[in-house]
């Protein structure tokens, strides 16, 4: 997938889902019960086990019927392996040069997670198009009605503390695209499913 392609995906579908497990299988579990649920971006976070197999493996298994990217990814190293597996776009708790100058030279979407002006301005300078509010839970929907005064250019994605209550809010206030993880972890596929299609539903309603 190109990078404008990816982009794209993002700002159109508007929900990632943020995927963690203790293991593979139970990423994976949760990883399909969203897509299921409607939401069609999902990041395997380098925490889950075999994170970059999954990343693979799901990359395979929806072709272009859904975007699978990578979070979680503290260095340039863990970042290249991510890119090799297939992720179309990768997602950081933290904004690093060296992590952007790897996915600019494969020309895939870097989102690291910023708080600061001057962290999303640093992160705009080394080429990110999409920029992870993080923590999210720590800030409002104001705060990007806010930040995107002073820099109307940035594309922002709250991660953390979104929920079927607040989620249309975060888009209403300019967010471009926002992250979920906790809202969907559950045991089983069924309940990820039916939280998935919740946000997707509180989004467009």
């Amino acid at each position: 997938m190109k990078k404008w392609q990816a982009i794209q995906k993002v700002e159109e579908n508007k929900i990632v889902a943020v995927v963690r497990g203790e293991t593979k299988e139970e990423a994976e579990m949760i990883a399909v019960g969203a897509q299921k649920g409607g939401i069609d971006l999902l990041e395997i976070t380098f925490t889950v086990p075999h994170a970059d197999k999954l990343i693979e493996e799901l990359s395979e298994r929806y072709g272009s019927e859904a975007v699978v990217g990578a979070g979680t990814v503290l260095e340039p190293t863990t970042a290249r392996l991510a890119i090799l597996a297939g992720a179309s776009f990768i997602v950081s708790p933290h904004f690093s040069l060296d992590i952007a100058k790897i996915c600019n030279l494969y020309q895939v979407p870097y989102m690291p997670g910023c708080y600061t002006t001057t962290e999303i301005i640093e992160a705009l300078q080394a080429g990110s198009d999409i920029i992870k509010v993080f923590p999210g839970n720590m800030a409002s929907p104001s705060f990007i009605k806010t930040m995107n005064g002073p820099v109307p250019q940035a594309q922002l994605m709250p991660s953390g503390g979104v929920s079927q209550h607040n989620i249309k809010e975060w888009i209403q206030n300019g967010a471009a695209a926002v992250s979920a993880g906790s809202s969907l972890y559950f045991d089983d596929e069924e309940s990820v499913r039916q939280a998935a299609a919740g946000l997707v539903e509180a989004l467009n309603n």
